[in-house]
């Protein structure tokens, strides 16, 4: 695993195996840890295992591990003496057989080679061992050692102490650290492989991963997608911030940050406009159809006019077709009566006249010009005529 460094100053520790995905061809990083609390458990072990108690246990365990050395040589010099009583034997018994007996000759000879084969493995095992007799510590060392683990942990938490003492220290007994994480379970299982062989096993308890407070909600991503699909980031900018909405750091959005916000969400750019959409403004419509900006707002609200709008206070955008078109007329044609004259006519209210233009049940034009400018509703002819008749 590596080791990187992040935080204010870099003094922040982390642990990561961040190659593990390019040597064993996985889609993510094997797995990684803080480094803080790591080093304490790793380090608590060490300065455990030094205590006056764990020197007294280790020179126990050196002087039983004497002894076990001492029963492995005997039992190592009784396999050479086997050995070497099977290899005089065998030659024993190839020098008492005639040369005329060549086939019995011939198996007693390759019956002497293994024996005199098994005679230099044994040996061999017997010189190893030898070497590899431990040292017993003697009471001088016994002394030093009391002191310095006595000594230990104030020099370790010593202001002068470097990291890099200490990591000297720990090489000194640490041979190598196996870590596996559980991130599932919040924990690290840490096993200490110590020099001479012996282990020790921890559990490292993971940081809890808290809630990603600076990351936008998912509901101003979306709206930024919709809006984006129409709109320029400067316009995006304007709409979340008449909506209230904030970047992920309490900051208010600009065309930079909701770019970047796009980027960060993989959402493309609004396409350049079509000049031969159907689709316009407030103000093309009002251009197009000769009438005022605030006749086309009041057709809007009335629901007498298609338009889409992406969020709240996002621009309206009205789809021109040419029904619509022939709904703006420059004079009143036969049969359309204003709205007063339209709700006196059928016996209701002004609203109810409009509600039942939203639904289609009645026809509206808005003229243009004269006198009668304005909304004008096409009232069925046996109404008409009921109203005539007296």
């Amino acid at each position: 695993m590596q080791v990187s460094y992040a935080g204010t100053g870099g003094t922040v520790r982390r642990y990561a195996c961040l190659r593990g995905h390019v040597l064993h061809a996985t889609e993510q990083t094997c797995q990684s840890l803080g480094g803080g609390r790591l080093d304490k458990a790793v380090a608590a072990a060490f300065l455990e295992a030094v205590t006056p108690a764990g020197v007294a246990a280790t020179a126990g365990a050196v002087r039983e591990l004497h002894d076990q050395h001492d029963e492995r040589l005997a039992g190592q010099r009784l396999a050479v003496e086997r050995t070497e009583f099977e290899a005089d034997r065998a030659r024993r018994q190839f020098d008492a057989c005639e040369p005329e007996h060549r086939l019995v000759a011939r198996t007693l000879e390759r019956a002497l080679e293994d024996a005199l084969a098994a005679v230099e493995r044994e040996r061999g095992k017997l010189a190893a061992l030898e070497q590899a007799r431990p040292a017993p510590l003697t009471d001088s060392e016994r002394v030093v050692l009391a002191r310095l683990a006595r000594d230990l942990p104030r020099l370790w938490n010593a202001p002068t102490t470097t990291d890099r003492d200490r990591k000297e220290l720990l090489q000194t007994l640490v041979d190598d650290v196996v870590i596996t994480v559980h991130a599932a379970d919040q924990r690290a299982e840490v096993e200490i492989c110590w020099d001479g062989g012996a282990r020790t096993e921890l559990t490292v308890r993971l940081n809890a991963r808290g809630p990603e407070r600076r990351r936008l909600p998912e509901d101003t991503n979306e709206l930024i997608r919709r809006l984006a699909a129409h709109h320029p980031d400067h316009q995006i900018a304007a709409i979340l911030a008449r909506n209230g909405h904030r970047t992920g750091t309490g900051l208010a959005f600009t065309a930079a940050r909701v770019r970047s916000a796009r980027q960060r969400a993989g959402i493309p750019a609004a396409p350049p406009a079509d000049p031969h959409s159907e689709l316009v403004t407030i103000s093309q419509a009002a251009a197009e159809l000769g009438v005022s900006l605030f006749t086309i707002r009041r057709w809007l609200r009335d629901g007498l006019l298609p338009g889409e709008q992406a969020a709240p206070s996002a621009p309206w955008r009205i789809r021109l077709t040419d029904d619509i078109r022939a709904r703006f007329v420059p004079d009143v044609p036969d049969g359309y009566l204003s709205l007063a004259e339209a709700a006196q006519v059928l016996g209701c209210a002004r609203q109810t006249v409009l509600h039942k233009v939203q639904r289609g049940e009645l026809h509206a034009i808005h003229v243009t010009r004269g006198r009668r400018k304005g909304l004008a509703i096409n009232v069925p002819a046996p109404t008409m005529d009921r109203l005539i008749t007296p």
